[in-house]
């Protein structure tokens, strides 16, 4: 199985940038939240002064065989469909892209489509028709889901040695939600009901049958509860693409911009293995997602954005990327008390 060595940011460098950021001239504290993620990214990259270079957003595109259940409003060709919109440069994620200077890197982890050649579109296709029923079975191999782990991490190190050092993750896969929400229930005991929502729109009727078909697949689960085994036997191939494309970024010292209900659960499972993980996400929104908020407060985190977003895709990291911007504008423009001869006020 492919291994990551991650190591946690020093903080030895943390009363330098505390000093740095309380003595730009405003009071301590008054640019709150950008104050922490300057420190974070500071961090991150052990400089006081930090840069931002050329951002990717990394969409992994998989089918679901748990979808044959019946469990998303979305007929399975839908996700096939959406990867060519990503192609075109139609997609809700592509404007975000386009608006903040991300290029946008698409990969076919398991589309249950045979797609014609296309520069805008790397292959890494686990299974041809994605993953299995998890109703019935696993969802996937052991030997796929390290294949999986290996291909998105391969993904993030192309971006790394493109110059990239801070990275978003989106998600096209009919049926994730289901998955995402079997990831978070047995991840953090957090009970099924509070973990399955509307999806892609599903009514209150629709909601119920999904949530009855997932503990039934909860039921028959008959693993050893590992975080391994559970992204194997309820996982999509994208979500484990995913898994360890954060996990090679942090590795790399990158800063990995997280965003919705699936994006969440994945870096959830992610920090399952290697706790190492969370110093370096900065967590883009909080989504209209049934269980997201939940997740959020299980990690501790603290989402830049509510907009009520639930498009997936990365699009809430992108969107909250200026934010970040901002921060690390704040620490290398602001000018200090001191440059401007003011005298220090709180």
């Amino acid at each position: 199985m492919i291994t990551f060595h991650i190591e946690k940011p020093d903080e030895k460098l943390v009363p330098e940038l505390e000093d740095k950021i309380n003595n730009l001239a405003k009071p301590k504290g008054s640019l709150g939240r950008l104050e922490e993620i300057a420190l974070q990214i500071g961090l991150i990259q052990q400089t006081l002064s930090p840069v931002l270079s050329n951002p990717v957003n990394v969409i992994y595109a998989a089918d679901h065989g748990i979808a044959d259940e019946g469990v998303s409003q979305s007929p399975k060709e839908i996700t096939h469909q959406v990867v060519y919109n990503f192609l075109n440069d139609g997609a809700g994620v592509c404007f975000l892209a386009r608006q903040h200077g991300f290029n946008i890197k698409i990969i076919d982890a398991g589309v249950d489509h045979e797609f014609s050649p296309n520069p805008k579109l790397t292959n890494k296709k686990i299974r041809a028709n994605g993953t299995r029923n998890f109703l019935h079975e696993a969802a996937m191999t052991t030997e796929e889901m390290e294949l999986a782990l290996q291909y998105g991490a391969d993904v993030v190190t192309d971006c790394y040695k493109e110059g990239c050092n801070v990275i978003s993750f989106g998600e096209m896969g009919i049926g994730n939600t289901s998955a995402s929400s079997m990831w978070m229930t047995c991840l953090t005991r957090i009970p099924l009901i509070d973990c399955v929502g509307a999806g892609s729109g599903l009514n209150t009727e629709g909601i119920k049958h999904k949530y009855n078909v997932l503990k039934e697949a909860l039921d028959n689960y008959k693993g050893d509860g590992s975080t391994s085994d559970i992204m194997r036997h309820f996982g999509g191939y994208e979500m484990v693409m995913a898994v360890g494309g954060m996990l090679r970024a942090a590795e790399l010292k990158m800063v990995i911009l997280i965003d919705g209900f699936i994006m969440t659960n994945c870096v959830l499972a992610a920090s399952r293995l290697h706790p190492e993980v969370l110093p370096y996400c900065i967590f883009g929104h909080c989504g209209d997602e049934t269980g997201h908020k939940r997740v959020l407060n299980f990690l501790k985190a603290k989402p830049l954005l509510d907009l009520g977003l639930r498009l997936g895709e990365g699009s809430g990291a992108v969107c909250a990327y200026p934010i970040v911007q901002s921060a690390v504008r704040m620490i290398n423009e602001m000018h200090s008390f001191q440059q401007e001869s003011i005298t220090k006020y709180f």
